[in-house]
């Protein structure tokens, strides 16, 4: 089970678990000013409004990002309304929304937001993206 790590601006708790992380850079790559990957701590949530945040965080693709609000108001319009697939370049198999997991053994792992499934065949923890498709150089069939 992955590790959360927290950090809050008072408003939003952005919740990080390292685990499920893919290194997408999508977060760094598009809010800078709160996600600096060569610092510790490497989430500063000072650095953008918390709208900006959530927008953020609603764009990453394996769910290691996630938030909670501290006001115990849910989330509201940026939450998804259903469950969407969507088969990303070169990439993943990402599901937005909330999905059951059932695994061989008979384990059920709920999912929130975004699920990342590996289609290269080469992740280390599957049926999860682990970003082993930038090392090997997975390519869409044709």
């Amino acid at each position: 089970m992955s590790k959360e790590h927290t950090y809050t601006n008072g408003e939003v708790t952005i919740v990080w678990k390292s685990e499920l992380c893919i290194h997408s850079k999508n977060c760094w790559k598009g809010l800078g000013d709160v996600f600096k990957p060569g610092e510790r701590p490497w989430i500063i949530p000072e650095g953008a409004t918390t709208q900006q945040i959530i927008a953020q965080i609603d764009q990453c693709p394996s769910g290691a990002l996630s938030y909670r609000m501290n006001s115990g108001a849910k989330e509201d319009a940026l939450q998804v309304a259903s469950t969407v697939c969507e088969i990303t370049a070169n990439g993943p198999l990402l599901v937005k929304g909330d999905v059951v997991v059932k695994h061989p053994d008979g384990r059920e792992e709920k999912r929130e937001k975004v699920t990342a499934f590996c289609r290269c065949g080469a992740s280390q923890n599957k049926p999860y993206c682990d970003g082993s498709h930038h090392k090997n150089g997975f390519q869409d069939p044709v």
